[in-house]
């Protein structure tokens, strides 16, 4: 069994980032820059940024965040973003989710610039991926497919099972999948006889943020496992996937921790990178 660290792609992938921004840095005579926008105080919200913004750090992006309270107004969010959109100093914009209920999740996503939406959540976005047009992926699938091609796993031809159907990861991963020769099943709550859909995949991707949904009795000897779910348990980080019976029969597995989520946010600097890019050249066809 082989361990598909994402800590050791994301390490190597970073490195290489790093140098392309130093370049493009000289280049254009300014850094990439990113925008955090921080609703309340979450714990789970609060580490994430935190390794976000040491991640911007390591690689030569300008990091920013704009801390609310939890009862911020949202006329009050929506004329922060409105002003982030407008300011050509800022490439890339992300509003940490969740956020509390009293605000309009759906519609303040669609409020970020789609030229600034680091997160890949705009509808217009989502859209073009759907078409198979160039956009900005969604950053946890864009960190799944670049772990995939890390570790050189071609998955053309493969029997690909998507457990979870949410925007943010389940949806995308598969058409991202699907583009790249994979044939796609993805499953849900709903879906009835789990283990029907799971036992001939060659691939799974389980996101649901149910620990332990994915059994060794559910897969075949030699499947690849991704494990995108992070729940605490007993107070220990454990996955979607009983991982240490799965391991068993898997010829590639992630862990958790350590497994998507540095690639998550390793997909999050790419698309940093990628904005700052369309922004720098975009002024220069201007001129």
């Amino acid at each position: 069994m082989m361990l598909l660290s994402g800590r050791k792609a994301s390490k190597a992938l970073k490195e290489t980032l790093k140098n392309k921004i130093v370049k493009a840095s000289e280049k254009y005579s300014k850094s990439p820059s990113l925008a955090v926008i921080l609703v309340g105080d979450n714990p789970a919200s609060l580490s994430y940024i935190k390794g976000k913004k040491k991640a911007c750090e390591l690689v030569g992006i300008d990091y920013k965040l704009y801390h609310l309270k939890e009862d911020v107004s949202q006329f009050e969010l929506e004329t922060l973003i409105v002003e982030l959109n407008q300011d050509e100093q800022i490439d890339a914009m992300i509003l940490q989710l969740p956020i509390p209920k009293h605000l309009d999740e759906n519609y303040l996503i669609d409020l970020i610039s789609r030229e600034k939406d680091a997160d890949g959540f705009h509808v217009v976005n989502q859209g073009y991926l759907y078409q198979h047009k160039k956009t900005i992926y969604p950053a946890t699938p864009k960190g799944i497919i670049g772990l995939l091609d890390f570790y050189q796993i071609n998955v053309e031809g493969m029997n690909a099972t998507i457990i979870g159907r949410s925007n943010i990861v389940g949806f995308p991963v598969a058409r991202m999948l699907m583009d790249r020769g994979a044939t796609i099943t993805v499953c849900h709550s709903k879906t009835k006889d789990l283990k029907s859909h799971t036992i001939n995949a060659d691939i799974i991707v389980v996101a649901t943020g149910r620990p332990h949904i994915l059994t060794k009795e559910m897969v075949k000897s030699g499947v690849i496992v991704v494990d995108v779910g992070i729940n605490r348990v007993d107070g220990k980080l454990i996955g979607d996937v009983d991982f240490d019976e799965v391991s068993k029969i898997a010829s590639m597995i992630t862990p958790v921790p350590g497994g998507v989520g540095p690639m998550t946010i390793y997909g999050l600097l790419e698309n940093t990178f990628e904005l700052y890019l369309e922004h720098q050249e975009s002024k220069i066809k201007s001129f």
